[in-house]
């Protein structure tokens, strides 16, 4: 399988053109034209490596690769224009593992990202995960659900924004954020079904559906799955 290359730019013919430079190298490619794209990408897709502008309007490469770290080991190249010392000792700190200048050669990019590749640990990825003692399990290759000993039934909507959620559990996840993950970017204008979905869920997950444990509301912003 390829190995999946995230490249985070606004600039459209940047973004095509190291897409394209990949690509021929056997790379798949997925294509983000800016910040918020980017992350929403890097959450859905996980990818093995990000390349990473520094200089984007909506929010910048710094910030991008601080909320990536919080969540991932995966290795984050910065490409970028920006060529001052104390920006590459910056980026470092943060925790990206290259600092790349443009212009580049595209052999050398090549080369640097197969050997973060290589020295990259490759996460495991949890085949299940328990909540709350054991009341609550789980299962992503089954999609299967137990609650309290019992099996419960989801709709495959329903597992799939649970699964989002428990992923993620202990973090604030937006509405649109939680939408576009669990069921993609085309339904990103179903916010106003979310209230819904989680209101099945809880009648199907929590003890009390009135008094929720797992799903909490983050008023104004979203919602959390509690890390019990």
């Amino acid at each position: 399988m390829a190995e999946k290359i995230l490249v985070i730019d606004d600039e459209p013919m940047t973004v095509d053109l190291i897409s394209i430079v990949l690509e021929r190298r056997g790379f798949e490619v997925i294509k983000a034209y800016g910040a918020e794209e980017g992350l929403r990408a890097a959450y859905r897709t996980h990818p093995d490596l990000i390349l990473l502008d520094i200089m984007m309007p909506d929010m910048d490469g710094w910030e991008v690769c601080r909320r990536l770290r919080e969540l991932s080991d995966v290795p984050i190249l910065f490409l970028t224009a920006k060529d001052d010392t104390r920006d590459r000792v910056r980026g470092l700190e943060m925790g990206a593992d290259d600092y790349i200048i443009k212009p580049y050669d595209n052999d050398e990019l090549v080369a640097r990202i197969r050997a973060h590749l290589r020295r990259a640990p490759k996460p495991a990825v949890a085949e299940e995960l328990v909540f709350d003692g054991g009341n609550l399990r789980i299962n992503f290759i089954s999609r299967e659900v137990w609650v309290q000993g019992k099996q419960v039934h989801l709709t495959p909507k329903e597992f799939n924004l649970l699964s989002v959620l428990a992923r993620n559990a202990g973090r604030v996840m937006s509405r649109s954020e939680l939408v576009k993950e669990a069921w993609g970017p085309e339904y990103g204008d179903a916010v106003e079904s979310l209230k819904l979905y989680i209101h099945y869920l809880r009648q199907k997950i929590e003890p009390d559906p009135q008094h929720p444990t797992y799903i909490l509301t983050s008023r104004g912003v979203g919602y959390r799955f509690n890390d019990l």
